[in-house]
C-alpha cells in the first residue's frame, strides 16, 4: 500500500484547491494574485491559536505607530487576521460585541494603509487586497461551509458583508475591479 508524505508543495496545492472550490461556491471570481495570497494566509495562520484572542484594533493602532519593516509585518498581519476571522470565525464578532464591519472595516483599512508605506509592486497588491476583501471573506465563508458542520452568516453578518461589497444578495456574483497598476 502507497503511503503518501504530504510535503510543502502538496500542501500548497490542496489549499489552493480548497480556495478554488470555495470562491466557485462563493460565486466569487479571484484572480491568481488573491488566489495565491488566500492560499499563503491560510498556510501561515494554520498554527495560530492566538488568532481570535487578539485585540486587533490596538494591534492596527500599534501598527501605525511603527516604522519600517515591524510597521508593514503588524499591518500585514491585522488585515490577515481580521481577513480570517471575518470568514472562517465570523461568530467571533459576535462575541465581542461587534458586527462583522468591525472586521471588514478593520481588515481592509490595514492592508489600505500597508499599500501607502511599500514599495509600488507590493503597494499595489495590499491595495488590491483592500479592495477585495469582501470577496476573500465571502470565499472563506464558503470554505468554512464545506465542512458541513457549519450553516453560514446570519442575517446580520449576510447583510454587513453585502453592504461592504455591494451586493444585493448574498449569492449574487460578483466581479472584482481590476489591480492598479503599477508605475
Amino acid at each position: 500500500m502507497p503511503t503518501h508524505i504530504l510535503d510543502a508543495s502538496s500542501s500548497t496545492a490542496l489549499w489552493r484547491d480548497a480556495v478554488l472550490e470555495a470562491a466557485q461556491r462563493a460565486q466569487v471570481r479571484l484572480d491568481e494574485e488573491l488566489e495565491s495570497y488566500l492560499v499563503f494566509v491560510l498556510m501561515r495562520h494554520l498554527g495560530d491559536v492566538g488568532l481570535g484572542a487578539r485585540a486587533l484594533a490596538l494591534d492596527y493602532l500599534d501598527a501605525l505607530l511603527a516604522q519600517g519593516r515591524t510597521r508593514e509585518q503588524a499591518l500585514r498581519d491585522t488585515g490577515d487576521r481580521c481577513l480570517l476571522i471575518a470568514g472562517l470565525f465570523p461568530e467571533q464578532a459576535r462575541r465581542r460585541n461587534v458586527s462583522l464591519d468591525y472586521f471588514l472595516d478593520l481588515g481592509a483599512a490595514a492592508y489600505r494603509a500597508e499599500a501607502e508605506h511599500v514599495r509600488a509592486a507590493l503597494g499595489a497588491l495590499y491595495l488590491h487586497l483592500a479592495v477585495a476583501f469582501a470577496a476573500l471573506v465571502r470565499a472563506l465563508v464558503a470554505l468554512r461551509s464545506l465542512s458541513g458542520e457549519w450553516h453560514g452568516l446570519d442575517a446580520l453578518a449576510r447583510y454587513a458583508l453585502a453592504r461592504t461589497d455591494g451586493r444585493d444578495e448574498f449569492h449574487g456574483a460578483v466581479l472584482l475591479p481590476a489591480p492598479p497598476r503599477t508605475q
